[in-house]
């Protein structure tokens, strides 16, 4: 009776052993729950899409941006492809994209200008900016042996009656748009022939296909360092620095300035806290030695803007190209 009463005793004793147990177990199962959705971000890893092809330009930085970020941002940084309709899956896919942080779009300057050529209904209002990192000018450039050894040279050419054709990357891409741009500032007509890229249209000013060419300034600069070509301007703010004695269009006296940019976005619901901390660190890494010194060993410029900046130049470039290409009668989405 004494053992039966153990065996009972401690049978209880277990019971309330083991439910306690449970309890405790249950209670730190809901802790730990709590915890992962209270991890500090970022916590898991981070897909940037690049809306262009691997092996490009804006791959290239993408990814050396990606692989600098992995130390700064404390997480693992894959960087997917998602290409077509000049950037526009790609952009989508970032606007589309759950807003948690966990994933990153790479924008580029077509963001601004799809929209209106009547692509894709894609555009800045479609997502957050997070960084802009880069901003490569247009340059004008004419063949070594022209006539034309200044940018006044040639537009007074053109306002003589002289017909200049200019070859670029496409029709409505940016490098077509930039010298449009360039143009109507300046009063004169030029005509856009354009071309499958900046090479051919390169090799066609040296063919004397055409007169002159806009492109970025790096594409242009082995040309310029074998003496082939002669850049007359750039469009940046500043001179560019492999093209250090190529005057600006402000020094020339004309108010324009236009080329490629390069950012990271988020879908537009992202949390303040998220966005700051990612600006922070990816300028992080854009600013380290190994990105600085890939940038400039390939000729991409170096440009700055924090996330509320960044949103507003978007927006600023939203309208301004909306307004040009109207002007030149490309097409506007509806």
């Amino acid at each position: 009776m004494m053992e039966w009463f153990g065996v009972r005793g401690s049978r209880g004793g277990f019971s309330r052993v083991l439910g306690l147990s449970v309890l405790a177990v249950a209670a730190f199962g809901v802790v730990a729950c709590g915890g992962a959705e209270d991890a500090e971000f970022p916590s898991e890893q981070i897909e940037v899409i690049v809306p262009w092809d691997a092996g490009g330009g804006t791959d290239q930085t993408a990814r050396q941006l990606a692989s600098a970020a992995e130390e700064s941002c404390g997480t693992d940084i894959i960087v997917s492809n998602q290409t077509g309709s000049t950037g526009a899956v790609g952009f989508q896919a970032a606007a589309n994209a759950q807003p948690d942080g966990y994933t990153v779009g790479l924008a580029t300057v077509e963001i601004a200008m799809i929209n209106h050529l009547g692509v894709a209904p894609v555009s800045p209002e479609d997502v957050r900016g997070v960084m802009q990192y880069n901003f490569d000018p247009a340059a004008l450039s004419v063949g070594a042996d022209s006539e034309y050894e200044t940018l006044d040279d040639f537009l007074s050419a053109a306002e003589g009656g002289e017909d200049f054709s200019i070859g670029t990357s496409g029709t409505g891409s940016i490098w077509h748009i930039a010298f449009a741009g360039m143009a109507q500032e300046a009063g004169v007509e030029m005509k856009n022939v354009p071309f499958d890229g900046a090479a051919p249209a390169i090799a066609a000013v040296l063919g004397g296909q055409v007169e002159a060419t806009s492109a970025s300034g790096a594409e242009v600069a082995p040309q310029v360092e074998s003496g082939e070509l002669r850049p007359l301007a750039v469009m940046g703010e500043e001179p560019l620095d492999i093209l250090p004695d190529v005057p600006t269009l402000e020094e020339e006296g004309i108010d324009w300035n236009s080329g490629a940019w390069r950012g990271l976005v988020v879908p537009n619901d992202t949390p303040d806290d998220v966005v700051e901390t990612l600006n922070e660190c990816f300028e992080e890494a854009a600013n380290s030695d190994g990105f600085q010194e890939f940038m400039g060993n390939n000729g991409f410029g170096l440009e700055f803007r924090s996330a509320d900046e960044f949103e507003g130049y978007m927006d600023e470039e939203f309208d301004r190209f909306g307004d040009l290409i109207q002007s030149l009668g490309l097409g506007q989405q509806g």
